[in-house]
């Protein structure tokens, strides 16, 4: 079940309204601009129809809409991310499933994450040889050339927190997962060195949710919000399932996994506790 496209399409529809607004155009007339009928423009806005990039592009130039970050998010929010070659995820088409090609192009274009994983390391920390045992046991009958492959794109993902304006990532990370031995005694180990040496970064948050914390939100389990500098109204909570992926649109559930991190937040350990007792799970490895 693939629901992220419905989701930027009502997204994509609502913001291209506001902007619309804002131009002092009405539907009528940014018709008429756009050499279409009226009904295309009332359609877009309502989600009710999909939308081209290019489409997009005409009516943000009506629309005098310049800011480039805003521009591309837009495009991205129509599919420009699954089509326009000049995305780096788009050579690994043949073995990405949209809906994980969804999930990059989001995280490509925002500025913040939140993440909460209750089984593994979340992919933006892994090592390479962490990812490729998750990687074998979750897709067992994947070739080994393919195995290359996806491994590959999740290291070339780690771009996003190296870029010289770095995605500014929040992990809440249940103890399972830095003692459930992933690879191997050895690959755990170095798995969580390279954790630590990313949670020491200023643009990298990560907190522990401890054993001793007993039941918590946070078990029914793991889930990313993806938030975007141009506007809040974009924001997108992603929950991954083994087979798909479900994209969270609604203002009101956005607003309770918002809240959700944030009393998981309060609960977990501190970052600097969290950096103690990585060190200490990795010493008794």
């Amino acid at each position: 079940m693939r629901q992220g496209p419905v989701v930027r399409r009502r997204q994509l529809g609502e913001e291209l309204r506001k902007l619309r607004l804002a131009s002092g155009l009405t539907s009528r007339r940014a018709g008429e601009l756009a050499d279409w009928h009226q009904s295309k423009v009332s359609r877009i806005e309502t989600g009710a129809s999909g939308v081209k990039p290019d489409d997009v592009r005409l009516l943000l130039d009506l629309y005098a809409v310049t800011d480039p970050q805003l521009r591309t998010l837009l495009e991205t929010l129509a599919g420009a991310a699954d089509g326009g070659g000049g995305r780096w995820w788009h050579a690994y088409r043949s073995v990405l499933p949209p809906e994980y090609r969804d999930f990059i192009s989001l995280e490509s274009q925002a500025n913040r994450v939140r993440s909460m994983e209750t089984s593994v390391v979340p992919g933006l920390l892994q090592t390479a040889e962490y990812a490729r045992a998750i990687t074998r046991a979750t897709l067992e009958e994947l070739p080994e050339t393919t195995v290359d492959q996806l491994v590959h794109v999740r290291m070339t993902r780690q771009a996003v927190l190296r870029r010289a304006d770095p995605l500014q990532l929040s992990v809440i990370l249940d103890e399972a997962a830095l003692r459930r031995e992933i690879g191997g005694t050895r690959v755990m180990k170095a798995q969580l060195r390279v954790l630590a040496d990313w949670a020491a970064l200023p643009h990298i948050q990560v907190q522990v949710m401890p054993f001793s914390a007993g039941e918590y939100v946070g078990l029914a389990g793991s889930f990313v919000i993806f938030s975007f500098s141009t506007t809040s109204d974009l924001d997108v909570v992603v929950l991954d399932h083994l087979a798909s992926s479900l994209h969270v649109e609604r203002a009101e559930d956005l607003a309770v996994y918002g809240t959700a991190f944030a009393t998981m937040q309060t609960l977990a350990l501190s970052p600097v506790e969290s950096l103690d007792l990585i060190a200490g799970i990795r010493a008794g490895a």
